[in-house]
């Protein structure tokens, strides 16, 4: 072992004493030493990220630069070629490298090389550029300016392979926005990048790229792809995904992918979408980069869609992605985010995907996901379990409430990442309607208390998933664990909750407290802590017309109070008619009025609460509806289109019988 040792440090040494005697000949005065240097770096460091690193840490990029500028002043054109094809190796793949090369100011000089009079010279220049535009640090382009156009389409115009190649992904790099794709369609890409699919192999895949980026969720941009030539070209993208390369199979499903996401009526043929599924399935095993992009690329085109997920699972889908998962080999964190939004994908709709998904003892790779060190893992890894927990029967077996499963879940509530906090607050929100006991494992483990802090975060999605998990925990509760909740919360803070500035906050608010007040009668009494505070909110926010699905679930909570004691429906009686009267404004009669039957069934069912024969105060609030138009306007509603309300308010036209009511 000391041998071992001894040697290993000796040849680490030995590297680094070659690595300095190579940088210290960048800055040679002799062109033939400096030449001889540019290329040994260029060798040592393609496709080696360590090397990369080292040569970084010298400072080789600053030094390389210098000698390409040297060289344009001069006109040494062996040197030009060699230090921009060494500043593109740096630039491949590898973010340092790209930032360095940027930093050390040397993107002009590497687009001056473009007009050189020397083929090589452009070729080296337009690799380089490729490289760099491969990258989201490279720097914007904005097509809006003409003299920007002009370029665009001078690189796509040229006969260098390469110079075209650079356009397109100049293109696929900066095209983020519908007004960016449409002034690119108007000035006729589309016309010049479907030429380069008949090109070389690189002149293909940038194009691939580029069509993908221009026609992503925009129905008009791929109406005029798809009607280029009478569909020649996306019928030569289809048959590209049988290419002999990987990498242009990967692209030309991808770009399928957008096509489909945007414009499904173009896939009408089952076996194109078999065939679809059948590559990215396949090209999940390719242990390069476009394994890692297949399978992002499977979860955006199954993502949704119940036919395509049928066609996945009959592929063995499931099995062969946990295979991989398997395998034990470490997994680029683009992979492992892929794989696991597809499993996610997979068992959202379909149960017998989750069944064989959970026989395959994928607990423990899940489990494992969580704590991995990429928050794009962690995050998908969320979304699996939450789509895995839909299953009732699995959920029922409590698979999902173990230590081993929920530590980490409850853990993930503090991840500094908002993305994975809205995640886990997904999965929990599943899981959490398994919880039988007030003992559960999520309460001792302070669960209840972060996701009343998660609901006062600065971001709405947060607050919203947080009283989505809430809400849930809540269902069906016993008092015990109400109790509990509540005792945390308080009247102000459910205020605070139901007044927030987001619709879809209050909402689940409203949701929550919907669950909370469901029940026996000790339930109700929540809502009239420190003096009708929450009452009076939920009441203060009815009268503010608010959205649909605010109201259904505001009403909702009017309709379990109503339900308890005379004082309780007399509580709700003065939300709906509060003193003095023109400050309701009669909503009631609007929410009768909603074209939303779920609104005017919530309505129904807290007037059937309010005057059930069986309570001492039934016929004052019967003739107080009554003159207010609220019985007038269920008479007319006798036939209502919703078979729900219209029983409902035969319930109410039965009860008013009961008091005289004609």
């Amino acid at each position: 072992m000391p041998t071992t040792s001894s040697s290993s440090s000796s040849a680490a040494s030995s590297s680094g004493n070659r690595q300095a005697d190579v940088f210290s000949r960048l800055a040679s005065s002799d062109p033939e030493v400096k030449l001889k240097a540019l290329r040994e770096v260029k060798n040592q460091i393609i496709g080696n990220r360590t090397k990369k690193l080292s040569f970084l840490k010298l400072g080789a990029v600053p030094a390389i630069a210098s000698a390409l500028s040297d060289a344009d002043c001069i006109n040494n054109n062996n040197i030009l070629v060699q230090s921009a094809a060494a500043l593109g190796s740096f630039a491949c793949g590898f973010e340092a490298g790209v930032q360095a090369v940027l930093d050390a100011g040397v993107f002009p000089r590497l687009l001056r090389l473009l007009t050189s009079s020397d083929e090589k010279v452009v070729d080296a220049g337009a690799r380089s550029l490729r490289m760099i535009f491969q990258s989201n640090q490279a720097p914007k382009y904005d097509f809006l300016q003409e003299k920007n156009m002009e370029f665009l389409f001078s690189l796509l115009n040229s006969e260098n392979e390469n110079v075209s190649g650079l356009g397109a992904s100049i293109i696929a790099h900066a095209c983020g926005t519908t007004v960016e794709q449409q002034v690119l369609c108007d000035a006729g890409v589309l016309e010049k990048l479907v030429v380069l699919l008949d090109g070389s192999l690189s002149q293909r895949e940038a194009c691939l790229e580029s069509l993908a980026t221009v026609l992503k969720s925009n129905p008009e941009a791929v109406s005029r792809f798809v009607g280029l030539e009478a569909g020649r070209y996306l019928s030569s993208v289809t048959e590209l995904t049988k290419d002999r390369y990987p990498r242009t199979r990967l692209l030309s499903c991808l770009c399928l992918v957008v096509i489909y996401n945007t414009s499904p009526s173009y896939f009408l043929n089952m076996g194109t979408k078999s065939s679809l599924v059948t590559t990215l399935l396949e090209l999940l095993n390719d242990p390069g980069q476009s394994g890692d992009e297949a399978a992002l690329g499977l979860s955006s085109l199954i993502a949704e869609k119940e036919d395509l997920q049928k066609l996945a699972y009959e592929a063995n889908a499931i099995k062969n992605i946990v295979d991989i998962l398997k395998t034990g080999s470490e997994l680029h964190p683009k992979r492992l985010q892929g794989l696991f939004l597809s499993l996610a994908e997979l068992c959202s709709k379909l149960e017998d995907c989750r069944c064989s998904f959970l026989s395959l003892e994928m607990l423990d790779l899940l489990v494992n996901a969580l704590r991995h060190k990429n928050a794009d893992v962690r995050t998908a890894a969320c979304i699996c379990f939450r789509n895995a927990a839909r299953s009732i029967k699995n959920l029922s077996a409590g698979r999902f409430t173990t230590d081993h499963v929920m530590l980490p879940l409850v853990q993930l509530l503090h991840d500094p990442s908002s993305s994975v906090q809205v995640a886990v607050l997904g999965a929990l929100s599943n899981i959490v309607l398994d919880f039988s006991s007030p003992k559960s494992t999520f309460i001792e483990y302070g669960g209840i208390k972060q996701l009343i802090e998660l609901s006062k975060s600065m971001d709405p999605n947060t607050r919203c998933s947080a009283l989505r998990a809430m809400r849930n925990l809540m269902f069906l509760a016993d008092n015990k664990r109400k109790e509990l909740f509540y005792s945390d919360v308080k009247a102000q803070g459910f205020a605070s909750l139901i007044s927030d500035p987001e619709p879809t906050v209050q909402e689940q608010a409203l949701a929550l407290l919907r669950n909370l007040v469901d029940g026996c009668i000790n339930s109700i009494e929540f809502v009239f802590d420190e003096d009708g505070l929450i009452l009076d909110t939920v009441g203060r926010q009815l009268r503010k017309s608010p959205q649909a699905q605010m109201a259904i679930q505001g009403m909702y909570v009017l309709t379990n109070v109503a339900s308890g004691t005379e004082l309780h429906k007399e509580a709700v009686m003065q939300q709906l008619f509060p003193q003095p009267q023109a400050e309701s404004n009669n909503f009631m009669l609007k929410f009768l009025q909603s074209h939303e039957s779920q609104l005017r069934s919530a309505t129904v069912w807290t007037i059937i609460n309010l005057i059930s024969p069986s309570s001492p105060g039934a016929l004052d609030r019967h003739v107080k509806l009554r003159n207010e138009g609220i019985i007038p306007q269920l008479k007319n509603m006798v036939n209502d289109a919703c078979l729900d309300v219209k029983i409902r308010i035969r319930t109410v036209l039965s009860q008013s019988m009961s008091f005289g009511d004609n």
